[in-house]
């Protein structure tokens, strides 16, 4: 047996000892007991409860939302007699909510018997585009509802796959406009509280003109010329319907005589040229790797010998991100009906498949919001 078989095999029974003993009620017993262990005990009580328990806390985040909970807040605290009235709930269903929000950090109890927002509930409403996903989620409950059979591909495509029609689409270019909207907007509120993080993580004025792939409906786009502030240029590329929905939103931004939109389909090409800086925000997770490599290699083809390919999304492995990337995501992807989070070092596959050489990560400030790559010649 090799070294590194007899680590292994050691490695292997430590984790067969320790399911022996998490398993054993007379070790709980012990451990509940034991005074240095007891907290130890707690929390992993609570943990267990709380995966038991997150679809209804879910739920309870989308009914404080729906009936508008935290708007009644926000305008300052209030007695549950009084926002029951607002909400048009009863006297007891209301105190059922309030508790309950009490208990997940939306709400909070004040002086007087009185509600108001709790720390969560401050920070949701700060970021918009998250109560726009919190709704946008009660489509994927509705897949969810038989994930066995999700899983095993034997039902028909759900409210996500409907909802998010490039990704089944045989010729995505082809979408009109009343199929694009939805998740236009969608997209829009997600990549205006990540583009902070993406413009803190990278020199933008360095560059000369920004081609951001994918870019909806301009979001990502306004928030960069918000802070670059040199003559850094733009084009943005999607689905035609989509670019011509960006156009409309940066002329109102002030933003056209900086920014070129150019509608077509970026698995079919030819992408425009002339840009030192390709993005591709929360693009490369929603395709297989078939795909995503065509995308790369296109890429590739327009970009200069002193270019830069950024790539921005949460990516599986990220320490702290785990539960975003390989639960959330990848389960969301599965309803979608393409795509899956991956790994810097499955991207970085990918990249020197397509012909990049010189590959590095970048530190970004939530990396359980989204995780940065570059890539060049």
């Amino acid at each position: 047996m090799s070294a590194d078989e007899q680590a292994s095999s050691f490695v292997d029974r430590i984790f067969a000892l320790r399911d022996r003993l998490l398993g054993n009620p007379r070790f709980h017993d012990w451990m509940s007991a034991f005074p240095p262990t007891r907290p130890i005990v707690r929390d992993r009580a609570g943990a267990l409860f709380d995966l038991c328990s997150g679809f209804v806390y879910t739920q309870i985040l989308l009914a404080s939302m729906r009936v508008g909970l935290l708007e009644r807040l926000a305008a300052g605290p209030q007695t549950a007699s009084v926002l029951a009235a607002q909400l048009s709930l009863s006297p007891d269903a209301t105190l059922r909510l309030l508790n309950a929000a009490v208990a997940l950090g939306l709400a909070s109890k004040r002086s007087g018997g009185r509600y108001g927002l709790g720390v969560t509930g401050a920070a949701l409403r700060g970021n918009p585009g998250v109560a726009e996903m919190i709704e946008h989620n009660a489509m994927l409950y509705a897949d969810l509802a038989d994930p066995v059979a999700l899983l095993r591909n034997q039902r028909p495509a759900g409210e996500i796959a409907r909802f998010w029609p490039y990704a089944r689409a045989a010729r995505p270019g082809d979408l009109p406009a009343e199929e694009v909207g939805a998740y236009s907007a969608l997209m829009s509120a997600s990549q205006s509280f990540i583009a902070p993080d993406i413009a803190a993580a990278w020199p933008f004025e360095r560059h000369r003109r920004l081609l951001d792939i994918g870019g909806g409906e301009g979001a990502f786009i306004c928030a960069i010329a918000a802070r670059v502030k040199t003559n850094l240029r733009f084009t943005l590329f999607d689905l035609p319907a989509v670019s011509a929905r960006a156009k409309d939103r940066l002329e109102a931004a002030g933003l056209g005589r900086r920014v070129e939109t150019i509608g077509g389909d970026f698995l079919e090409g030819p992408l425009p040229q002339g840009a030192d800086l390709v993005t591709l925000v929360r693009i490369i997770h929603d395709h297989e790797d078939e795909a995503t490599l065509k995308l790369l290699r296109n890429i590739a083809a327009v970009l200069p010998p002193d270019g830069t390919l950024l790539i921005a999304e949460p990516m599986s492995g990220t320490p702290g991100a785990a539960r975003a990337a390989d639960a959330y995501f990848s389960f969301f992807f599965l309803a979608m009906g393409g795509g899956r989070p991956r790994t810097p070092a499955e991207i970085a596959r990918l990249l020197r498949s397509a012909g990049f050489r010189r590959i590095r990560r970048i530190a970004t400030r939530r990396p359980l919001m989204t995780s940065l790559i570059s890539a060049s010649h």
